[in-house]
């Protein structure tokens, strides 16, 4: 939430200077066109570039549903559009010990920001009574004008009221005081303000005052907006014909002989520097209308602030790469699917697909499991007929579907005569299984999400590195294959758990290994590799932990007799990362979901 916040403010900063940056390109231009700018720098606050995000991602969503997910190729430009957009992480306590306690800063500052907010808002309201007591007690007032005019005992100046029924309030013996010519130049002004809905536009910002009053950009584009909301009413008064000095002078009487309203909810005549526009007026010029380049320019400006939010969204969805085409992919002659007894042993484990049921030449056997298992095996762990490193697999979250996809559990048989391999059996041809089946229909996407970014502390890396040749990879033919003698360890990775008690250990393992391991045995967050370390520097390494929050897919395992009361706890994950030296620092970033946009249930046969 404070990191949402946080971008949310950076995002209106920066919307705030480039409006600045539109609004002195238009400085010679009419004083309307950079109120709407300002006024648009102003309803930026209530409009977070996230909402936009989403919607470009949606938008994405929405193009490739249904489509075959097979590789996915993030972007470079993706991750750079985001940095820039949203450079702020959600977590500022980067301590695990202390991210579960009572946060007192947090709520320090949203004391502050409370009080802030409760005397702007007091402010506006005390306001608001006065000008209301003015007008319950004003009297009608004979003076031409589209809207009532009523007149008010007190030294205010004349000021337009409301904006659903708009009042012209002038003050009590104002006709007196001023020519015929400056009585009808003067109020119009302020009829100005009732055509172009100034109230209205004024209790909007007012919103933003009270609710982001901390933000200096906040009051400086409320400055601009009265600056410019008055020339625009000055440049409609002398475009109707009224002469400049007599207006000029109208103005200067007004302001001897009455007080300029303080209050922000009334549209005056005296508002914004009144010497540099009484200096304007009597020059005589009113800026020309838009050229069409002019013209043609606010409007780019305008459909690359709405549309830049919305592309980051897009790139930032994944992008569909080098699919394999049901018409390029091969499929069995035979394909049997079967739903499994309820009382069958249970599905596999996620991920190991590729290595369970027999996979004879031209003959695939998958014992029972689930869809949702099936969706891993056939999408994401062979997703092109070439194994995923299993290392670097993980299993995707399966979003989507009726509740049996995850439960119910079938068996699937299936022969081919064509020469293909047991991989892109397990691939695109169970791939094409599952569609024909269950009228399958998947996608892939990439969500920013709270992650653990794992990265080098700051005294280096305290882990050995692996002797060459030490071990052997693992491939296929030899997962959990213990070596024959004379042959050589496999290169692996491993996990026991003792009680509460967890040791992590690997042999001939890259930082990107053991970063994807961390990240699939049920930590509560994803976890990133940020250290920068190359593929080609392998590693030994023994981390000992103990099972906490963070690790909710760790589960304690009882040892020994029921008297048994457990080794001493080992500290906790992130401090074990600490002492070889790493660490797992609170972040945001991106994790992908298999999303599941249509299934059926398969006939049996």
């Amino acid at each position: 939430m404070i990191g949402e916040l946080t971008n949310h403010l950076w995002q209106t900063t920066m919307f705030a200077i480039a409006a600045a940056i539109v609004a002195f390109a238009f400085r010679k231009s009419r004083a309307q066109v950079r109120f709407w700018v300002w006024l648009a720098a102003s309803l930026k606050f209530f409009v977070p570039f996230s909402l936009l995000i989403d919607l470009g991602k949606k938008l994405w969503e929405s193009a490739t549903a249904g489509q075959p997910v097979v590789t996915v190729a993030e972007q470079g430009i993706s991750a750079t559009m985001v940095q820039i957009t949203q450079p702020f992480s959600e977590d500022f306590v980067y301590s695990p010990a202390v991210r579960h306690t009572t946060n007192w800063i947090a709520f320090a500052v949203f004391a502050v920001w409370a009080s802030g907010f409760v005397y702007v808002a007091l402010l506006r309201f005390r306001g608001w009574l006065v000008i209301r007591a003015a007008l319950r007690a004003s009297a009608p007032m004979d003076v031409p004008a589209a809207v009532p005019v009523r007149s008010a005992a007190g030294l205010l100046e004349p000021g337009a009221v409301g904006f659903v029924r708009p009042v012209l309030l002038l003050p009590e013996g104002i006709a007196k005081k001023l020519t015929p010519q400056q009585l009808e130049a003067v109020p119009a002004h302020e009829q100005c303000h009732i055509r172009r809905r100034d109230n209205l536009t004024s209790a909007l910002h007012m919103i933003v005052e009270a609710i982001f009053w901390f933000h200096p950009a906040v009051w400086w584009i409320g400055a601009r907006m009265v600056e410019e909301r008055e020339r625009a009413c000055d440049e409609a008064v002398l475009s109707s014909g009224n002469e400049p000095h007599v207006y000029a002078e109208g103005i200067l009487n007004v302001c001897k002989s009455y007080l300029e309203s303080p209050l922000a909810c009334v549209s005056g005549v005296t508002g914004s520097d009144l010497k540099k526009r009484i200096g304007t007026i009597l020059t005589g010029r009113v800026a020309g209308e838009l050229t069409l380049m002019k013209k043609l320019a606010l409007a780019t400006a305008a459909m690359a602030a709405l549309a830049a939010p919305i592309l980051v969204g897009v790139f930032g969805a994944p992008a569909l790469r080098a699919q394999i085409t049901t018409a390029n992919r091969p499929q069995f002659d035979v394909a049997s699917v079967k739903p499994c007894d309820k009382n069958s042993p249970p599905p596999p484990s996620a991920g190991r697909g590729g290595a369970d049921g027999s996979a004879s030449t031209g003959r695939m056997d998958l014992p029972c499991g689930t869809l949702a298992h099936l969706i891993e095996v056939a999408y994401v762990e062979f997703p092109n007929g070439v194994r995923q490193p299993r290392l670097a697999f993980k299993p995707l979250p399966i979003e989507g579907g009726p509740a049996w996809v995850k439960s119910d559990t079938f068996l699937i048989s299936a022969e081919t005569e064509s020469e293909v391999t047991p991989l892109m059996m397990r691939g695109p041809m169970l791939q094409r299984i599952l569609e024909d089946r269950f009228k399958l229909k998947v996608h892939r996407e990439t969500r920013e999400v709270p992650v653990y970014e794992l990265t080098v502390a700051k005294g280096g890396l305290k882990i050995k590195h692996t002797e060459p040749g030490s071990c052997v990879d693992e491939d296929l033919t030899n997962v959990g294959r213990p070596p024959e003698p004379g042959e050589k360890p496999l290169c692996v990775i491993g996990m026991r758990i003792n009680g509460n008690n967890v040791t992590v250990w690997s042999r001939g393992m890259t930082l990107n290994q053991i970063c994807h391991y961390l990240d699939g045995i049920g930590i509560d967050r994803p976890v990133i590799d940020k250290t920068d370390v190359a593929d080609t520097q392998k590693f030994d390494i023994q981390l000992e932990f103990s099972v906490d929050e963070t690790t909710p897919g760790l589960h304690p395992r009882s040892v020994g007799d029921a008297g048994y009361q457990g080794d001493p706890l080992f500290p906790s994950l992130f401090t074990a990362v600490q002492q070889v030296g790493l660490k797992l620092v609170p972040a945001r970033g991106p994790a992908q979901f298999v999303v599941v946009d249509g299934v059926e249930r398969p006939s049996g046969n």
